[in-house]
């Protein structure tokens, strides 16, 4: 999530960026050819100067030229008799386009005054840019080139294009500082609102979101928490009305067992009794499942290594009686499962409750448990003739079994998010991790 929001903050920094940068970069070329031309103009015009001074001669001018180094771009000058004085651009210098008539301050004296110059001519030469000045001198028209090349007509851009990067990137980097900023403080709340809703999807009705941060962040940890609260009372709820109702059924059974014992027949008030003390057991679980301890919430857990290893110590002592040998196959460490204790007694009971029932004595069994990729693998294995074809669907009778046996194993592996596999000589139950 903050990995989201710095990347966003950081990419849409760099078009707003570039945004501008794109159109000042432009601006910046512009403007330093802008300089480097009215630089130009400027000296092109002071050389013009020199040239329309009568007292200076070809060679004087010459020498002039070589003399300036105070400046970029090559200067040269195209007399009134043709000639080309300096370093000439590509092309050559033309003539001048505007001639100023000889001297004087307009008044008809010609012998006084500056020279005449005329407007700067700008044209694009070989990649660069020459700047051409006309001035009259007292032999005629001449003409003064400046040639600037590429380089120097851009000189000044790269000083400024580096303080643009520049400040481009304390720009990017205060960005960065401040996206962390916000994506810390929208977040971590975010991120603990969702450790929230993991732990109460694990059981774990305890679990609060935080309602800190942002109004919307905060908002939705309030309501996480009140869909917790409510959770809360729904189970309480649900498990006191069917608490209440196992208890109201037992007065009726009561009445019935009395009724029984006062049958004459006491050879069928042996087995209504019976039943009647099966029913008995079942409402006793019931009670017991619905006063289960809240804080398992809606998804219970317990230890499948403890179990097992209990169940088998239970069955052991029939399994003696009968000449059976119960082997165990457990790992040490804890093997935690999404199933209550109570009802994957119930599963392993009914499995090993099948190889007594329905295997003969002295038939030996094995119990395994192994670790899975979804979690554990629990295999009740025996020796027998084997289980029949559709075995283990509900109401069926074979070989005297109703088939509930394997059914409550079946819905055991399935609310824990496993599966029963049944096979010829064995069944195993799945179950997933908590």
């Amino acid at each position: 999530m903050r990995r989201r929001i710095l990347l966003l903050s950081v990419g849409m920094t760099t078009l707003v960026v570039l945004a501008f940068a794109v159109p000042l970069v432009i601006l910046l070329r512009s403007t330093t050819a802008n300089e480097s031309k009215d630089k130009a103009r400027y000296r092109a015009e002071s050389v013009a100067y020199y040239v329309g001074d009568r007292g200076h001669t070809a060679a004087d001018i010459t020498a002039y030229i070589n003399g300036l180094s105070d400046g970029p771009g090559k200067i040269s000058v195209r007399m009134p008799d043709g000639s080309t004085l300096g370093s000439p651009p590509p092309g050559g210098v033309p003539a001048p386009r505007q001639v100023p008539n000889g001297y004087g301050d307009g008044d008809g004296d010609h012998e006084k005054g500056p020279p005449k110059v005329g407007d700067a001519n700008y044209r694009d030469v070989s990649g660069g840019l020459a700047v051409d000045v006309g001035v009259g001198t007292a032999s005629g028209p001449a003409s003064v080139c400046l040639y600037l090349t590429s380089d120097e007509l851009y000189a000044g851009v790269a000083p400024r294009l580096l303080i643009l990067i520049g400040g481009s990137l304390v720009v990017l980097l205060l960005s960065i500082a401040g996206a962390e900023l916000v994506s810390r403080r929208l977040a971590r709340p975010l991120e603990e609102t969702a450790g929230t809703a993991e732990r109460l999807a694990r059981g774990d009705m305890n679990a609060r979101a935080p309602t800190t941060g942002p109004a919307e962040v905060a908002k939705v940890g309030s309501a996480l928490n009140g869909l917790a609260d409510r959770i809360d009372e729904v189970i309480a709820v649900e498990r006191e009305a069917v608490a209440d109702l196992s208890h109201r059924l037992r007065t009726p059974l009561t009445a019935l067992r009395l009724q029984v014992e006062a049958m004459g027949d006491r050879e069928s008030a042996e087995e209504l009794n019976t039943q009647v003390t099966s029913l008995e057991r079942t409402l006793t679980a019931v009670i017991s499942a619905a006063r289960r301890p809240q804080r398992e919430g809606r998804v219970p857990h317990c230890d499948a290594v403890e179990v097992t290893r209990q169940r088998a110590a239970f069955w052991e002592p029939l399994f003696e009686d009968q000449g059976r040998e119960l082997a165990l196959d457990l790992p040490e460490p804890p093997a935690m499962v999404r199933a209550s204790a109570e009802d994957l007694g119930a599963a392993l009971d009914a499995l090993v409750e099948n190889v007594v029932a329905h295997t003969p004595d002295g038939t030996p069994a094995r119990i395994t448990l192994s670790r899975t990729s979804p979690g554990v693998r629990i295999t009740v294995a025996d020796k027998g003739p084997g289980i029949p074809l559709g075995a283990g669907e509900r109401g069926r009778s074979d070989r005297g079994s109703t088939g509930l046996g394997l059914d409550i194993a079946r819905r055991c592996a399935e609310a824990a998010g496993g599966a029963l596999t049944i096979q010829a000589n064995e069944v195993s139950l799945t179950l997933a991790s908590q």
